[in-house]
């Protein structure tokens, strides 16, 4: 079956499995707060010493709308707004550590957005300091955040660097005009390269550049020229990302452009595979879905090792237990559990200076649950899995197997008696892999679509 027939077969609508369960399938009546507790407790006592744990703060500003974001985020431009949000920060994070029956240990730390760099380098700086005043940190520590190439400084990555940031991922998305117009994000390609210089002079080890393919308006011609660009500028890592266009989830925003004007099916395709082999001729190896590194970086030695990890934060090299999500809609992930904070920014705030930890949904995982967790982990980390293990064996097996056995058919996926693999030529169809194992998804499957396409 050429490429073309199993794009019209197999692009449909799918999770892209940053958690399992994905959300739209967590339980309906949700996660009360002791259990919560109990979960993270128990996970902490299990791997704080020697994996220690993870923490993402959501900073949800922006100063506009960018109409390709799928993002959790609040448009302002009144930055009076940045530290009494910090505040709350460190009274949520004291309402974790109240919980801890010891110092906890450091070992991952990700500002994500919106626009972290709405913020001062100086209401930063108070952020990040009272987080670190209370943990030790772990000997492979790793902290990094996301900029905005119009708005981040020499200061915010100099102040940022002094704190222990090596890692910085930079949105360019596309440079054509027309592209950014259409998403309303315009930024020059100067404004890129000097970020993107700045913080290799400053000594950040891990710079990287996030791409999305299949916005409106975009043509063969834009992909070629934005991956030429990027290439100059030699990023660490790229994040080659589909656009997920779902605006019945995400409101008006998507809405800037109609249908018609988002490329798709085998056009679409086009663009990707164009744009991947111009990266993998420069030397960019295929590091997980959608993610390509330099062999120099942690992500592709973490690939290489088998010991790449993917949470709400995407693929991140430290496989840790305990993530705490701070911040207004964060998700906060104990492996036995999830929970989400408020949405609105008001009530979020108000919770937490209530003395609440601010939960408003979440999820605790049944055995079932965990099993099939470990396989789709496998699948969209490693490409393979293994059911050799009878702790990875679960009762409706043999039922993911048969709907497998139309993927193994069309070549898709190499099944053993103990365990698949996916070739490197059906790698774009890991979502479609791991779909066959959601039983979730499979048992309740929509009436609606949920998800953006697969492919």
């Amino acid at each position: 079956m050429n490429t073309s027939t199993l794009l019209q077969k197999y692009n449909v609508p799918g999770p892209r499995y940053t958690s399992y369960p994905t959300v739209p399938y967590w339980d309906k009546e949700g996660i009360s707060t002791k259990d919560w507790i109990q979960t993270f407790q128990h996970s902490f006592k299990e791997s704080n010493k020697e994996k220690g744990i993870s923490i993402y703060i959501h900073l949800p500003f922006c100063e506009s709308l960018c109409t390709f974001c799928a993002c959790h985020k609040y448009i302002t431009k009144r930055h009076e707004l940045e530290l009494p949000y910090i505040k709350t920060l460190l009274k949520e994070w004291k309402l974790y550590v109240s919980l801890f029956d010891e110092k906890p240990v450091l070992r991952e730390l990700h500002l994500g957005g919106g626009t972290p760099t709405f913020f001062e380098s100086k209401n930063l700086t108070t952020l990040i300091k009272g987080i670190l005043d209370t943990v030790e940190l772990h000997r492979d520590y790793e902290f990094s955040f996301e900029g905005h190439p119009n708005n981040t400084t020499q200061e915010h990555l100099q102040t940022l660097y002094n704190l222990g940031f090596t890692r910085v991922s930079f949105g360019v998305q596309d440079y054509a005009e027309k592209v950014q117009k259409a998403i309303n994000r315009i930024q020059s390609y100067e404004n890129v390269k000097n970020v993107t210089e700045w913080a290799r002079n400053i000594g950040y080890t891990s710079i990287s550049h996030d791409l999305i393919f299949g916005l409106p308006f975009q043509t063969i011609s834009d992909i070629i020229d934005t991956i030429k660009k990027t290439i100059a500028l030699k990023p660490d890592r790229i994040s080659f990302y589909s656009y997920a266009h779902v605006p019945w989830v995400k409101g008006v925003g998507q809405r800037g452009f109609g249908d018609d004007d988002i490329p798709k099916n085998d056009y679409k395709r086009k663009l990707y595979e164009i744009g991947k082999h111009m990266l993998m001729n420069f030397g960019y190896i295929e590091t997980g879905m959608d993610h390509f590194s330099l062999p120099s970086d942690s992500l592709f030695k973490a690939f290489e090792s088998a010991n790449l990890h993917r949470n709400f934060m995407g693929y991140t090299t430290n496989n840790t237990q305990l993530m705490i999500g701070l911040g207004m809609s964060a998700i906060s992930d104990s492996w036995y559990s999830f929970a989400q904070n408020e949405k609105s920014l008001t009530e979020y705030q108000e919770r937490v200076e209530n003395g609440e930890l601010p939960i408003v949904k979440g999820h605790l995982l049944t055995n079932e649950d965990l099993i099939i967790r470990r396989h789709i982990l496998n699948i969209m980390c490693h490409f393979e899995t293994s059911w050799v293990d009878t702790d990875l064996r679960f009762k409706d097996l043999t039922h993911v197997l048969v709907r497998l056995k139309e993927l193994e058919d069309d070549g898709l996926v190499l099944i053993t008696k103990y365990g698949l693999v996916i070739p490197k030529v059906a790698r774009a169809f890991v979502r479609n892999v791991c779909m066959a194992f959601d039983l979730r998804l499979v048992r309740n499957k929509p009436d609606t679509q949920l998800f953006s396409m697969t492919v």
